[in-house]
This record gives C-alpha cells, structure tokens and sequence, in this order.
C-alpha cells in the first residue's frame, strides 16, 4: 500500500525555521516527482515546491523563494523541506504528494495522485 507520511510540523515563531519530513513506504520515491502543498484555513490547496524524481529540478512558489529549499534522499526514500525566516502567513496544514511517470518538477495539485496526512506548521509569537 502506497504511503506517504509527514513529520516536522510545529509551532514556531517568527523568523524562526523548521524541516518537514516526507517518508513513502509502500513504494519507493525514485521515479516520483515529490511536491510540497500546504492549505491555510478558508483558503484552496497551493503549491509549495515540487522536486523532480532525480532532483535535478525544483520549482518554488514566489512567495517562499529564497526562504524554504526542497531535498530528497532517494536511498532514505523520503524528501524534505526546509523551511527558513518564517512568516505567520506561513500557517497552514503542510502535505507532501507524489506523481509517478512525470520527470519535471511542476506544482499544480490536480496532477498529483498520492497525498500524506498534511502536519500542521503554526508561526506566531
């Protein structure tokens, strides 16, 4: 059975940093794109960062570049984010997803098939 489960999530303040973990089993991640989402109450689902299956291409919404950069550990079977200077707009329940068969590093929700629980990252003081 195909899984993916997050770790990471937290409170932290302001400017403050966190790594969300992204662990499959059931499968292994080498021939997924992985992407990061996150969905803050009342508002829809966005992408966060995706990671193409070999790493070798990232993509970032604007609002986290230069703050949050995407990994993954094929041999850990798990992706990560890092997540650096947050901002309270950061809140929101964080999900990992994957799409098989796909080598780019493309964001858009509907494309991505297997999701994780989501963890929930709270910034504020």
């Amino acid at each position: 059975q195909l899984q993916l489960v997050e770790s990471g999530g937290g409170l932290v303040q302001p400017g403050g940093s966190l790594r969300l973990s992204c662990a499959a089993s059931g499968f292994t991640l080498d021939y997924y794109a992985i992407g990061w989402f996150r969905q803050a109450p009342g508002k829809e689902r966005e992408g966060v960062s995706c990671i193409s299956s070999s790493g070798g291409s990232t993509n970032y919404a604007d609002s986290v570049k230069g703050r949050f950069t995407i990994s993954r550990d094929n041999a850990k079977n798990t992706v990560y984010l890092q997540m650096n200077s947050l901002k309270p707009e950061d809140t929101a329940v964080y999900y990992c997803a994957a799409v098989g068969g796909y080598w780019g590093s493309s964001c858009p929700v509907p494309m991505y098939d297997y999701w994780g629980q989501g963890t929930q990252v709270t910034v504020s003081s």
